[in-house]
């Protein structure tokens, strides 16, 4: 099954959005100010400012007799363009935006750095007015993406995936302009700042309600997707940042199902194997390094790329044991029980899609004894138990040979145990289980019987979605 996104959170900052993404999928905006200038600036108290204010910053912006004058009346209406009463006097002034944007191509580096944050300022509004009113400036946004300053092409990376996120006229105009391709430009820069930045504005467009029809399949076609795959290569130059932004980057892709096949290909499903070990081995040798933000893409990456038929075509691709991949998602499982026990379900939905048509795997699960970590989990939620007894039904499913190994230890009591839950679907899946078990392991009804198990089921048998399931279930504990 496909695993796709949440919904949308309220703006916020990159490492505040990063945190977010831990469960969602994310729209949202991100505000990029220089800290040495907010420091230079602390003390300053942003003002609202009225037409007459505005027109006066601009006019001596464009005519001011010294570069100095000319870059401070810019800053003055940066401080200014915090605040929405500012930005909506800002748009309605006749020739504000031309102004702006006239700034934003002048040869002085100074004055085109401060128009630059101006727009950025605007972009991150709420306000869809004020953020289609930055339209005009588009162009000029792209073409900058070639320039040679790092710390310039990220603003202009930071404000267009801001538009981006705002405005479908915006992302209207992008396309023609080509910012598919003069983002598979700038994705080869050096830069970590710049990758990052470029990660957030991509993901951004890849989020887009119509990338499936209109951006995907030019993505797909150029570039990126191999320049994403080399920067989610484990070893030493992997960055966190970078490599966060393009593993959701590449989540948004393969949910769309555009040309998953394609991403296959490429090699996706050997770099993200690659990377799980890469993340299991990191998560033993440090404490806290905001680990589990990149452990979430990469595990729905790759649990739905295990959905495509494709997947079975290249499977010898991963190059890795089947033991190796089992015990690097339970050493993830466990560091994400103790760090972030809400994104456990994303390590067992890759266990299921891993389990459900793979004897190997089964296998592996049983070989390496974790039958009872995994049984451990049972208690932490009734999500994450749907999920633990579904991966036990995929072992249960593959025949007698499987479920004798299942059987011994703890599974019967802890099966009892999910009989007292009131969640149906949980209940459900034990049923589901237990009448698996009936079926291929001889003395397992016998010793349900045995430890009360007909009283357990009692109080099921009014619930309308379970009593077929019970009926049956006593049927076969009684009568084989």
């Amino acid at each position: 099954m496909l695993r796709g996104g949440g919904a949308t959170v309220p703006p916020a900052g990159a490492g505040a959005l990063r945190k977010a993404r831990r469960e969602q999928q994310l729209v949202s905006k991100r505000l990029l100010r220089d800290e040495a200038l907010e420091e230079a600036e602390e003390g300053c108290v942003a003002m609202i400012f009225g037409e007459a204010e505005i027109q006066q910053f601009l006019r001596l912006a464009q005519r001011g007799t010294e570069e100095k004058e000319r870059e401070g009346a810019l800053v003055s209406l940066r401080r200014g363009l915090q605040h929405p009463e500012t930005q909506q006097t800002f748009i309605r002034l006749e020739g504000s935006i031309r102004t702006l944007v006239g700034l934003l191509t002048s040869n002085q580096a100074l004055l085109q750095l401060e128009a630059a944050r101006c727009l950025h300022e605007l972009s991150h509004s709420e306000q869809s007015a004020v953020v289609e009113a930055c339209l005009p400036a588009t162009s000029y946004l792209l073409t900058y993406l070639s320039g040679h300053s790092s710390d310039f092409i990220e603003l202009c990376l930071y404000t267009l995936g801001n538009l981006i996120v705002e405005s479908e006229a915006v992302r209207r105009q992008l396309l023609p302009q080509g910012i598919v391709p003069a983002l598979a430009a700038c994705i080869q820069s050096p830069h970590l700042t710049v990758l990052e930045a470029l990660g957030y504005a991509l993901s951004q467009l890849l989020q887009a309600k119509e990338a499936p029809e209109k951006i995907i399949p030019s993505v797909l076609g150029s570039t990126l997707p191999q320049h994403m795959l080399q920067l989610l290569q484990p070893g030493p130059k992997l960055n966190l940042g970078v490599a966060v932004e393009f593993a959701w980057c590449l989540h948004y892709i393969i949910c769309s199902q555009v040309n998953n096949a394609l991403l296959i290909t490429q090699g996706a499903l050997s770099t993200l194997g690659l990377l799980l070990l890469d993340l299991a081995g990191a998560v033993q040798r440090t404490e806290d390094a905001g680990l589990e933000l990149l452990a979430c893409p990469v595990l729905r990456c790759l649990s739905n790329l295990l959905t495509e038929a494709a997947a079975e075509a290249v499977g010898g691709q991963l190059q890795l044991r089947d033991e190796r991949v089992v015990a690097a998602l339970f050493i993830l499982l466990q560091f994400l029980l103790q760090k972030q026990p809400s994104l456990l379900p994303e390590g067992l939905w890759l266990l299921n899609n891993l389990t459900a048509n793979s004897p190997s795997f089964c296998t592996s699960l049983l070989s390496l004894d974790l039958i009872e970590p995994l049984l451990h989990l049972l208690s932490v939620s009734n999500v994450v138990s749907v999920l633990v007894l579904t991966v036990l039904c995929n072992v249960a499913e593959k025949g007698p040979a499987y479920c004798q190994r299942l059987w011994p230890g703890p599974l019967l009591s802890s099966l009892l145990d999910t009989l007292a839950f009131s969640d149906t679907e949980v209940v459900g899946q034990s049923l589901e289980l237990l009448q698996l078990l009936f079926l291929y392991q001889p003395g397992a009804a016998q010793a349900f019987l045995q430890q009360s198990g007909l009283q357990a089921l009692q109080r099921h048998e009014e619930v309308a979605q379970l009593q077929d399931r019970v009926h049956a279930l006593q049927q076969t504990a009684l009568h084989g």
